[in-house]
């Protein structure tokens, strides 16, 4: 084994438990990812396994030492070289290299005199040849920090390596080059990703939920197999269920109005004077105690029958239940929205042209295109020169009236310091009540208890939802959406969600994207490549 966790929980500060004994093992070479909604822990079941954060009940075992790459880089007050683990032995290196005889140089350096070059070709291979082992980490993009730790792999080769989200803000050559890596490695490998194009190179799915942690044994399409087959029973289940409390219920009435009916002839009766009144009255008690037996035991009935349901529906993920459908477009096919006619760009403070050719580029309504090119191939520029939020420094873009929105990684127009209500409230250009606001927000998952928070505090995946729940209380139907890496913040029921919503949206469509699975599924009809 290479990894043993035992009867593990673990809880944030004042908080609910996020996972309570949890058990399972990874072994040597295998390839293992994590999957599960946001908030249901992988990130932390990670940093657990790291040893970046300490276990507070039961154990995680490791053969060796973790190599881990964390999801979020942001701000490092670390240089390359001590991101890549490798300081201390570049410091003793150049300590012996000036002429150092201490024998804790050569301790710290040991065998690995070729330390620098295996550093810089290491960031060779992942594309960063420009970057020094001195450099700062806070001086590079996104996706140059996840290549540096990235790098690591090849200086150390771990035998236990650790990736939360590791295709996050790597472009399509890189996702590539990690693509082949895992393939090819030998070491014992866990990762939490959303990206369905690396989830099927592992071996092994566990799904983590509030119910604990489930192997099921293939790679991400045998477990979405696996579990649609799961969620079909769970279905019938619980139609079969609810038709059991429907008769459970009608029977009981039955029941009711018969022992009402008897009673109330045995009341005519007595009234009649047909029988002896002690011989009335005793029938009466029989009935009255016959009827509260059966009373008693058509309520057990229907709260068992109550509880069964419960239970099965607390297992039915809303998230997967969710669909959200926009209306057509009033554009027709064909009309040309955008022209670009040899357009070129250069950023203020230089005058080098970013794309080597000018472009020209047709956009028509009902258009699929998706625009691709390595990190810094200027693709984001490029959207908001089609846009007008930039003007070209040469050449002329010509736009038509249309209707159009924005989705970025981070879902900007969400990520303010409204509360949920208050941000579907600026949204409500129909001048609906408050409590059909409230309806709608119900319908997209978000109940009473979420509807005073932060949409700052909120997940990409919650981020997403809100927001095309705000376009639909405004009844907005664009004509073009335009996605920049909208996949990046989002779990894998998240991104079913938007990959769904996209796919039967049927306006214009720009997507920016290296999630190779979200490209394919959302069907685009035309490719528009990007290079410096």
């Amino acid at each position: 084994m290479s990894i043993i966790v035992s009867d593990l929980s673990y809880r944030y500060s004042n908080q609910n438990p996020l996972f309570i004994h949890l058990n399972f093992s990874v072994e040597a070479a295998e390839k293992v990812s994590i999957v599960g909604n946001n908030g249901a822990g992988k990130s932390t079941l990670l940093r657990l396994m790291a040893g970046v954060l300490q276990t507070e009940e039961g154990s995680i075992v490791c053969s060796s030492k973790p190599y881990y790459v964390p999801q979020h880089t942001g701000i490092l007050t670390l240089t390359v070289a001590e991101v890549l683990q490798a300081q201390e032995k570049l410091c003793a290196l150049d300590a012996i290299t000036q002429g150092s005889v201490l024998q804790s140089d050569y301790d710290a350096l040991g065998d690995d005199w070729d330390i620098e070059e295996r550093c810089k070709s290491a960031l060779d291979y992942w594309g960063l040849p420009h970057v020094k082992l001195s450099s700062s980490m806070n001086d590079l993009s996104g996706g140059e920090k996840t290549k540096v730790y990235l790098a690591g792999l090849l200086i150390h080769t771990p035998e236990i390596i650790l990736l939360d989200e590791p295709t996050n803000h790597l472009d399509r050559a890189s996702r590539d080059l990690l693509y082949r890596y895992i393939e090819q490695s030998r070491a014992a490998i866990v990762i939490v990703s959303h990206d369905v194009t690396l989830l099927n190179l592992l071996n092994t799915t566990y799904e983590l939920s509030e119910f604990g942690v489930k192997l099921y044994g293939g790679n991400y399409d045998f477990y979405r197999e696996q579990k649609g087959l799961q969620d079909n029973a769970l279905a019938e289940s619980i139609h079969e269920e609810e038709k059991a409390l429907r008769l459970a219920r009608k029977k009981a009435q039955e029941v009711k109005q018969r022992q009402e009916k008897r009673m109330a002839q045995g009341e005519k009766v007595k009234a009649q004077g047909g029988a002896p009144r002690i011989l009335m009255n005793a029938k009466g008690g029989a009935a009255e105690n016959t009827s509260a037996k059966l009373k008693d035991k058509h309520a057990e009935i229907i709260g068992e029958s109550q509880k069964k349901l419960s239970e099965l529906r607390q297992q039915q993920s809303a998230l997967r239940n969710l669909k959200i459908d926009f209306d057509n477009t009033s554009l027709h096919a064909g009309k040309l929205l955008v022209e670009a006619s040899q357009v070129n760009f250069a950023y203020s403070n230089t005058d080098e042209m970013l794309w080597a050719e000018p472009v020209d580029f047709k956009l028509y309504s009902s258009d699929r295109i998706h625009i691709s090119g390595n990190n810094g191939a200027g693709k984001t520029t490029f959207v908001n020169l089609l846009a007008g939020v930039l003007a070209p420094s040469s050449g002329e873009v010509r736009r038509a009236e249309f209707s159009w929105i924005y989705l970025d990684q981070n879902y900007t127009h969400v990520d303010v310091d409204d509360t949920v209500v208050q941000l579907a409230e600026r949204y409500n250009t129909q001048a609906l009540a408050e409590h059909d606001i409230k309806i709608r927000l119900n319908r997209f998952l978000f109940s009473p208890d979420t509807w005073d928070k932060s949409c700052r505090t909120l997940s990409g995946g919650e981020k997403m939802r809100l927001y095309l729940c705000c376009l639909m209380i405004s009844n907005q139907t664009p004509d073009l959406i335009v996605l920049d890496e909208p996949t990046n913040n989002l779990d894998i029921s998240s991104l079913e969600i938007l990959t769904q919503t996209i796919k039967n949206y049927r306006g214009s469509l720009l997507v920016i994207s290296h999630d190779r699975y979200f490209v394919e599924e959302i069907g685009v009809n035309g490719q528009l490549e990007l290079k410096r």
